[in-house]
């Protein structure tokens, strides 16, 4: 299986190019559709009533009127049930008092009092404490980052540490804008769902990167006078088999949660393992087409 050689080297320029590609229309998408930052990390309040029968085409603008305020809506079915939900997010605004909330839930329920309305779920936030949150987690995305990169840069110092620690952690930036841009492409919230799946993809895209460089440590010893570019390039044509395999189980399932989430209307999942089934691909094509080859690039030009 896989075990036909390629030339990464040659391949890198194209692989670069799909990458910009694929940017350049997350950049389009971020421009024109905006980030839609979650309730955790910008503050507001969700309200989720179940209800049966059909779904309220003017909810919105009852709540707005009941409230004062704007607010979005959303309908969706739990299969679990047989129950509909009205979730109501008003985000950016100081949480809803209690006498708030009772005022709106007595307002639906007197509006729509065929639908057997009922309060299912409320959480609310506080702005400044979801931009605390907010702040924290990109730090700590940040020094996981930096940290990983350090190891690197040590572990593999015999074979010039530092510029592999810097391949390395270009290949985490592309896998790190890819599940951002699949994020925004998708219309989907960034939570603390998000910051899970770039500390995931984070071991993953590393853990294929390190295979690699050990594998070139270890044939730099029996190979010392083969050229940098041909031992690199020998050296991840031994490991791309493990690394491919490895990459497309775990993308299986992860698209087979997809599958269910997408059926059975959770959108949690959803924000969870679509970027996630993004990233698994991007690490694995950032490890073995983009970090090597920019070693490659990076020991040649030094040389010279």
């Amino acid at each position: 299986m896989f075990k036909k050689d390629i030339d990464f080297n040659k391949a890198f320029k194209y692989v670069l190019m799909g990458f910009a590609v694929f940017f350049a229309i997350g950049i389009i998408c971020t421009v024109f559709l905006g980030v839609n930052l979650d309730l955790s990390f910008k503050g507001g309040t969700r309200i989720i009533y179940s209800f049966t029968g059909d779904a309220p085409d003017d909810a919105e603008k009852v709540i707005e009127e009941a409230l004062g305020v704007d607010v979005s809506t959303s309908i969706s079915t739990s299969y679990t049930d047989n129950e509909q939900r009205l979730v109501i997010s008003l985000a950016g605004t100081d949480a809803l008092s209690n006498e708030k909330q009772q005022k709106l839930e007595d307002t639906l329920t007197t509006k729509y009092k065929d639908n057997n309305l009922s309060l299912y779920d409320s959480n609310s936030t506080d702005p400044t404490l979801a931009g605390t949150f907010f702040v924290k987690s990109i730090a700590a995305v940040l020094l996981a980052g930096i940290l990983v990169v350090a190891y690197v840069g040590i572990r593999f110092r015999k074979i010039g540490g530092v510029s592999a620690a810097l391949t390395a952690f270009a290949a985490l930036f592309l896998d790190v804008f890819s599940a951002f841009f699949a994020c925004v492409i998708f219309g989907l919230s960034l939570d603390s769902n998000f910051i899970a799946v770039l500390l995931t993809i984070f071991g993953y895209s590393l853990n294929d990167t390190i295979v690699i460089y050990d594998r070139v440590r270890e044939n730099k010893s029996l190979f010392p006078r083969l050229d940098t570019a041909s031992l690199v390039n020998m050296s991840v044509n031994q490991v791309k088999t493990r690394t491919l395999v490895t990459t497309i189980t775990t993308f299986l399932a992860v698209v087979a949660i997809i599958v269910v989430a997408e059926i059975f209307a959770l959108t949690t999942l959803r924000s969870f393992c679509i970027p996630m089934a993004v990233g698994l691909v991007s690490g694995c094509i950032s490890s073995l087409f983009i970090s090597s080859p920019l070693w490659v690039l990076w020991k040649t030009r030094k040389a010279k």
